[in-house]
């Protein structure tokens, strides 16, 4: 169940090997490296995971291995797919597994608000009641959500326990849906973590995100909580500058898989192709930005 989602929610990349094979070990050593900076639970399979570049099979295997080294920690499963048939076999497939939950956002190409409704209709028509998350993300799906249409999903299907949410400007959407939600959800956040602060002073329940320095969002979410709220934002912007580097789309992802190579949190850097590869200068900028960050942490 999802019912007390909190907390920081790594969303995790997909290890490859330079030949674009999977690197199942590394996920061991990339959980366990979240996890000794605050992870709370993780989501996989997300778009920063390259999900759409897994077979069916791939995508279950590394699902697994996840679940299986999360050690108890929620492992929430993207399943997102045009396909209501195919989402419903992963998702039986990774609920199977022991994922705590999945993670669904509408398809490209819904465009009217009756649309959306019966697709939700028809995913939770076959997949029961699968504590489900709500992804808000039409930067990626081209499909933009009200506050109402939202609202509307929540009162209708009890299995979305969660929301995550996406959309931009980030803070003033998580305010009305606050006021507007039938029932109390939990609210995670994402854009690579960008207005985290703001978004907790918002009232979120913690960030659903990848960055390269996790450590950076469990700080802020733990500070915050506790009312420390410019300690908070200090923190936040100690980070800012590679932070916002990383946010970068799928050449972010790159840059992130790097300085995790780097942080011996997996082996390789790869990304499945199609997809970018740094530049020396690129890694030259890698290089001059961890530099930087290190002379603030430690003066």
């Amino acid at each position: 169940m999802l019912t007390n989602t909190q907390g920081v929610y790594i969303v995790t990349q997909t290890p490859f090997q330079a030949d674009g094979g999977l690197d199942l070990p590394s996920i061991d050593t990339l959980v366990d490296f979240y996890a000794r900076h605050g992870a709370d639970g993780f989501t996989v399979l997300g778009v920063a995971g390259e999900a759409a570049k897994l077979t069916p099979d791939e995508a279950m295997a590394v699902a697994r291995r996840f679940i299986g080294r999360a050690n108890g920690k929620p492992v929430i499963v993207g399943v997102s797919n045009p396909s209501v048939a195919q989402l419903g076999e992963l998702t039986a497939r990774v609920m199977d597994a022991g994922a705590s939950g999945v993670m669904i956002a509408p398809p490209s190409g819904l465009k009217t608000e009756e649309e959306l409704f019966s697709y939700f209709a028809g995913v939770f028509a076959r997949i029961g009641n699968v504590p489900t998350v709500l992804q808000d993300f039409p930067f990626s799906t081209g499909v933009w959500m009200s506050v109402a249409s939202i609202a509307r999903l929540v009162q209708e299907f009890p299995q979305i326990q969660v929301l995550k949410e996406e959309d931009l400007p980030s803070i003033t959407k998580v305010t009305r849906l606050r006021e507007a939600l039938p029932r109390r959800i939990a609210i995670l956040t994402g854009n690579n973590a960008m207005f985290l602060p703001l978004e907790m002073g918002r009232g979120i329940d913690g960030p659903m995100a990848g960055f390269s320095h996790p450590e950076m969002l469990s700080q802020v979410y733990r500070l915050h909580r506790e009312g420390k709220v410019e300690e908070a934002h200090a923190v936040f912007d100690t980070y800012l500058p590679l932070l916002s580097y990383e946010n970068q789309s799928q050449w972010g992802v790159a840059v992130r898989k790097e300085v995790l190579r780097r942080r011996s949190a997996i082996a390789c850097a790869a990304m499945r192709q199609p997809g970018p590869r740094l530049t020396a200068t690129d890694l030259s900028e890698v290089d001059l930005l961890l530099l930087q960050l290190q002379r603030r942490l430690h003066g």
